[in-house]
C-alpha cells in the first residue's frame, strides 16, 4: 500500500513522474525476496541422490554432506541455478542437483517442531549389527567417520529427541555401544561406538519410516587371502581419460594395471576378486557405486592415472574421502613410493564419486603422471605393471596387520 500510494502522490510531478513500467519493477523489487523464501516439500529420487554443503562449482563437484535414501523430505527454500537449497534445520542448509527432487506434496505441511524420535532397536542380521531408529517421517540425514575412538555419527535434521527405550541385543559383534545427544534445538545425534581398529563399512537408509544403520562386521577369517577385493579400472569406452602428448590413453592402462593386480592377488591365494570392467567399455560413475553395493566387496582399490598442465609434475599419490580410509591409502602410498617414484600426497576428503561410499574402506591410486616424459616410460612398461600390482597388494597386507 504504502508504494501503490507513493505512485499517486508522484504522478502530477513531470520531474518525478513514475511509469507504470517503473512501477512494476519496484514493485517486483519489494516482492521478490519474500517470494523467493516462498519453501515447499519434495522428496528425493533417482539414483544416489546426495546433498552438498555448498552452492560451489568446482571439477569434482561441490563438497558432498552425503548419499540419501530416496523419498527423504526436503524443505526447498530456493532455486540457485542448477540446484536448489535446502533447509535442513534452524541452522542447517544445504544443496541438491534439482533432477534429485520431486515436488508437490501439498498435504504435507511444513510444520516446526512436530518430529520426534522414537525407540531403538540394535540387533545382528547375517554380516551386519543393525540400529534401527523409529522416526515420524523419512527425514534428510549426513553421517561420518571417526578413528580415534572407532565409531560412526550420524545427524538427523529436523528431529528432537523423544527416545526414552534403547534396547541393545547381546548377538551384536562389531557395535560397541549406542547413544543419542541433542546437538542443537532440531538436530539428533546418533553415536555409534565400535569395537577393533577398523570400520569395515556401513550402510544409512529407511525401511518405511523407521531410519535403518547396518554396520558390516569385521571379515571373519583374518589376512588378505580372505578378504573380498574389488578393483576399478578407471575411465573406458568413449572416457578416455588423460591423453599424453604421444597419445597414451589412460583407460587403456588403468585396465592393464586392474588385470595385472587381479592376477597377483589370485597368485597369492585371494580368491574374491572383482573388477568393474574387464573391457573397453562405457561404464558411468553412477553405475559402478550400483554395481559395488550389489557386491558388497570389504576394499575397493580404484586405479588412475594422474595429468598436468605442467609436465615437470610427476609422482603418485593416493586418494581417500572418509577417515575409515586413511590407513589403507597411507599404508598403499607408502609401499609404491619404494618404487622410487616422487611423492604426490595422500589427498584426504577427495570429492570423487567412487571415493565417497560409506559401505566399504576405498583407495583410489593416482599411479603416476601420463603428462610427465620419465613417468609415462614408466607407464608403458610391464615390469612397471608387475611392480605396482606387487606394492598394492604389500600396502593392503600392512594396513590389515595394523587393523586386524
Amino acid at each position: 500500500m504504502f508504494i501503490i500510494k507513493l505512485y499517486l502522490y508522484a504522478k502530477p510531478m513531470k520531474k518525478n513522474l513514475i511509469t507504470a513500467s517503473s512501477f512494476l519493477l519496484i514493485l517486483l523489487g519489494f516482492w521478490s525476496p519474500l517470494l523467493a523464501q516462498e519453501a515447499w516439500i519434495g522428496r528425493t529420487t533417482g539414483d544416489l541422490p546426495y546433498i552438498e554443503y555448498s552452492d560451489g562449482v568446482v571439477r569434482l563437484g561441490a563438497d558432498k554432506m552425503g548419499f540419501l535414501d530416496t523419498a527423504i523430505r526436503m524443505v526447498v527454500v530456493d532455486s540457485v541455478g542448477d540446484r536448489y537449497k535446502v533447509k535442513l534445520s534452524q541452522n542447517w542448509d544445504c544443496y541438491i542437483p534439482k533432477y534429485f527432487v520431486r515436488r508437490g506434496f501439498a498435504e504435507d505441511p511444513l510444520g516446526e517442531g512436530k518430529f520426534l524420535s522414537g525407540s531403538w532397536h540394535l540387533s545382528a542380521k547375517d554380516n551386519y549389527d543393525v540400529l534401527t531408529v523409529s522416526l515420524p517421517d523419512r527425514l534428510p540425514y549426513r553421517s561420518y567417520q571417526l578413528t580415534e575412538p572407532n565409531k560412526i555419527v550420524v545427524d538427523v535434521f529436523g528431529v528432537n529427541s523423544n527416545t526414552t527405550w534403547i534396547t541393545q541385543l547381546r548377538q551384536t559383534k562389531i557395535v560397541k555401544s549406542v547413544y543419542r545427544e541433542q546437538v542443537e534445538k532440531d538436530v539428533f545425534r546418533i553415536h555409534i561406538e565400535l569395537k577393533g581398529r577398523q570400520n569395515w563399512g556401513y550402510s544409512v537408509g529407511y525401511n518405511n519410516k523407521s531410519l535403518r544403520i547396518a554396520v558390516k562386521h569385521a571379515p571373519q577369517k583374518k589376512g588378505i587371502k580372505n578378504l573380498f577385493i574389488a578393483i576399478d579400472a578407471g575411465h573406458g569406452g568413449t572416457a578416455k581419460g588423460a591423453v599424453s602428448r604421444k597419445g597414451t590413453e589412460e583407460k587403456v592402462y588403468t585396465l592393464k594395471f586392474a588385470k595385472e593386480l587381479e592376477s597377483y592377488l589370485k597368485k597369492k591365494g585371494v580368491k574374491n576378486v572383482y573388477l568393474t570392467r574387464t573391457d573397453d567399455v562405457d561404464i558411468a560413475t553412477t553405475k559402478r557405486v550400483l554395481m559395488l553395493r550389489e557386491v558388497k566387496p570389504d576394499l575397493l582399490i580404484s586405479l588412475h592415472l594422474n595429468a598436468s598442465s605442467r609436465p615437470e609434475v610427476k609422482g603418485v599419490s593416493t586418494y581417500y574421502h572418509h577417515n575409515g580410509s586413511r590407513k589403507v591409502s597411507q599404508h598403499i602410498l607408502d609401499e609404491m613410493l619404494k618404487l622410487g617414484l616422487n611423492e604426490f600426497g595422500l589427498i584426504g576428503n577427495f570429492n570423487f564419486l567412487l571415493n565417497s561410499p560409506t559401505e566399504y574402506p576405498n583407495s583410489l591410486v593416482e599411479i603416476a603422471f601420463l603428462s610427465n616424459e620419465e613417468d609415462e616410460k614408466r607407464i608403458l612398461d610391464e615390469k612397471f605393471h608387475k611392480q605396482t600390482a606387487e606394492r598394492i597388494y604389500r600396502g593392503i597386507v600392512r594396513w590389515l596387520k595394523e587393523v586386524q
